[in-house]
Formats: C-alpha cells, structure tokens, sequence
C-alpha cells in the first residue's frame, strides 16, 4: 500500500516559482510563441511577391493567382477558432507542431507545381490552414494560459509579431526572388517552418502547472484544465450561442474591415501597384518591410493603450485614420519613395496591426471564457474580408489596368467602421 507521501499519489497542482529563477518561465513561453508567430506569418508577405513571376513563368492571370491567396486568407481564419478549441483539447505543442507541419509539405511542393489549381490546393488550402492555427487564437491562448497580468502587453507583443515576420523575412524574400527566381525564396522560409516546429517541439509547453508554475502575476495555483473532448462540437456551439448576440455581428464587422484593408488590400497588392507607378520591387517591398517595423511598435502600443482606455475609441481612432490614409494613398505612389509615401508607410503601420489588442480585449469581455474562442470566428471574418480584397484587387487589376478603384472602395469600408466600433457594448471581463 502506497504511503501518504508517495509522490505519484499526489495531485498535480502549481507551485510558486523558485525565487532563483531570474525570469518567470511565461517570458520563455512568449518568446517561443512569438518566434512561432514570425515563421507563420512570413509567409504571408509571399504572394505579393509571386504575383509577377508566377504570371510571367505560367502566364497565369492575376485574377487566378489572387484567387489562391484569398482561399489562403479565408482558410487562414475559418481553421483559427477550430485551432482555438483543439489547443483546448490536445495542447498548445501538439496543433503548433501538426500546423507547422502543414506549412512545410504545402510550400515544399508548390515548388514544383504546374497548374494553378495546384498553388489553390497547396498555398490556398494547406500554408492556410498551418498559418491560420498558429494567428491570433494562438497568441490569445497562450496569453490567457501563461499570464494573470500584463495581458494587454503580451497579446499585443504577439500579434505585432505577425507584422515582424513580414519585417523579417520580405526584404531578403524580395531580393532572392529578384536574383534568384521565386522557388529558392519559397524553400527559405519551407526550411525556416521546419525548424521552428523543431524549437516547438523542444521548448513549448501547454500549461504553467505542466512545470509547477503559476501563471505571470498569479497569486494563487491555477490547476491545468481538463482536456476538453469535442473540440469541433464547442467551436460551432460556440458560434451559434454567439451569433445570437448583436455585439458579435458588430465586431465582426468591424475586423472584417481591418483584414480587407491591410492582408487583402495593402500587404497583397501593394508591391504590384507600386510596380505599375514605375517603383522598384525591392523598393515596394522595403516599404511594405518597413510597415512591419511600425506595425510592431504600433500593435505593443496598441496592448499597453487597451490596458487603459475604451478599446471602442481606440478601434475608432484607427479605422479612421486608415480611411484618410487610403484616399491619399494614389497620390503618393510613383517611381520613387520620396518623403510623402514614407510618411504614409510609418502611419499605416502604426495602424496595421493596432486592431487586434482592442478586439480581443472585447471578445474576452463580452463573451468571457469562451472568448478566444469567438476570438477566433471574428478572425474568420477578418480574413474573409481579407479573401475578399484579394481577388477584387486582382480582378481590377485585370480588367482596369489598376488599383486606384480598390484603394477608394477600402477607404470607404474603414470610414463605416469608425460608428460601428463605437456602437459597440462595452461588456465586463468574464
């Protein structure tokens, strides 16, 4: 008979962290999230770049190329709040490492693809749904598990790291693709998801009590859940106890609008408007690189701003802001980056990313525990706003010979979304 001190008899419960530890492990866990965040969202700097070269070396049209990227943007954030639940199911690691996984076998072959139903299938479907399970469920999730304080902070740290893998990786992408053709760019970053899923494997854990640890500014042990079985049956639930609530609609509106105006819009097409003004490609792309550097500080600005103020002015302040900014924006293109369209790149990206902080902080208010959750069908709407964008950027392109139509119509929708962020009910925390 097991005796009373028995170790494997006792319950697993947080312990308070050893006064040793120089930094608290959710610093760590942070850190790996966000470098996770920057593999997956590099590759959503890709298309803009494909666009040329795919249509020079296929002849496909511009319209079928957007095609493949607005089924990668919808993809992207109809598999998030699925994501959302399975991570409550089997695990942070586990879905981080199965998506990552994704991303690898979709980019490696659509190197060596033939037919653009293939880049549909491979890009659209696969890189997709591996990038939108590791969005910004992945960084709610990881917040709420691994921290009590500094929320407001780390979500915006993490979602501004989606922007810093495009900082990253799109001067060098860029520079490869001009130099080298369009593969070697694509296997550079297939090879970079491949050993993040490996730092993954390595380092990431689900939980704080996993470790014997208490969440980051927690004053009492929080157990780790169960595993919740039905992860799928909770995601759809989930949708329709919130699409009931007028709140959801309006918020979703709202994100709606921010994914048409930055990963439809501006991350998709401006490289190949600018190209139309006579502007380099490593030029365009410098400039959209540099909207990653202030979309970094903008969005952990946006976190520290959420922990302060109505996150409904500030979603507010920011839909209105792109909307002026988009209606300068035809004026400002032309062959060189002169002072006026730099201005315009430092703005947007103070902009571009800033909506996320306000939006989760909403959700977690108004819907409480199941609040990443519902996080996650706003993101789905997000990026089919986004989806949207991208293939009525394309299908202009074509049939106009230009942009300047698509830069007017995503004016208007943020100029919409500025009374609609504010009509909506402020909730209380759950």
């Amino acid at each position: 008979m097991a005796s009373r001190t028995d170790p494997s008899r006792r319950p697993r419960t947080a312990r308070t962290p050893r006064r040793h530890a120089p930094v608290h492990r959710a610093w760590v866990i942070a850190l790996v999230a966000g470098l996770t965040i920057v593999a997956a969202a590099s590759f959503a700097a890709v298309p803009g770049l494909l666009v040329e070269p795919l249509h020079t070396e296929y002849r496909w049209s511009r319209g079928a190329i957007g095609l493949a990227a607005s089924v990668n943007m919808l993809l992207y954030g109809l598999v998030a709040p699925f994501a959302a639940a399975l991570m409550d199911r089997f695990g942070l690691r586990r879905v981080a490492v199965a998506a990552l996984g994704a991303v690898v076998v979709g980019a490696g072959l659509t190197t060596v693809m033939t037919a653009p139903w293939q880049l549909t299938l491979l890009w659209g479907l696969l890189v997709g749904a591996g990038t939108g399970s590791l969005a910004m469920t992945f960084a709610a999730t990881v917040t709420h598990r691994w921290f009590t304080e500094r929320r407001g902070l780390v979500v915006g740290a993490l979602t501004g790291a989606s922007a810093f893998g495009q900082l990253v990786f799109l001067p060098a992408l860029a520079w490869i693709v001009d130099h080298q053709g369009w593969r070697p760019a694509v296997v550079t970053l297939t090879l970079t998801a491949a050993a993040t899923a490996l730092l993954v494997a390595l380092v990431l854990r689900d939980h704080p009590a996993d470790l014997g640890l208490r969440p980051y500014g927690a004053t009492e042990d929080v157990p780790r859940p169960e595993p919740e079985r039905g992860a799928a049956r909770r995601t759809v639930r989930v949708l329709f106890a919130s699409v009931r609530d007028r709140r959801f609609w309006v918020v979703a509106a709202t994100f709606a609008v921010c994914g048409a105006s930055t990963n439809g819009l501006l991350w998709t097409h401006f490289v190949p408007a600018a190209r139309d003004h006579g502007m380099a490609v490593t030029t365009a792309a410098a400039l959209v690189s540099l909207v990653g550097v202030f979309s970094l500080a903008g969005t952990v600005l946006s976190g520290w701003l959420t922990d302060r103020v109505d996150p409904r002015h500030l979603l507010a302040l920011y839909y209105g802001g792109r909307a002026l900014l988009l209606v300068a924006l035809p004026a400002l293109l032309g062959p060189e980056a002169g002072v006026a369209i730099v201005a315009f790149v430092v703005v947007f990206g103070l902009l571009d990313v800033a909506t996320v902080p306000p939006t989760i902080l909403l959700c977690r208010r108004i819907f409480g525990v199941d609040g990443a959750v519902v996080f996650g069908w706003v993101g789905a709407a997000h990026q089919a706003g986004a989806g949207a964008m991208a293939a009525l950027g394309g299908l202009t392109r074509d049939l106009t010979g230009g942009y300047g139509a698509v830069w007017m119509v995503a004016a208007a929708l943020c100029a919409t979304a500025v009374p609609l962020a504010l009509r909506i009910a402020r909730g209380e925390e759950g």
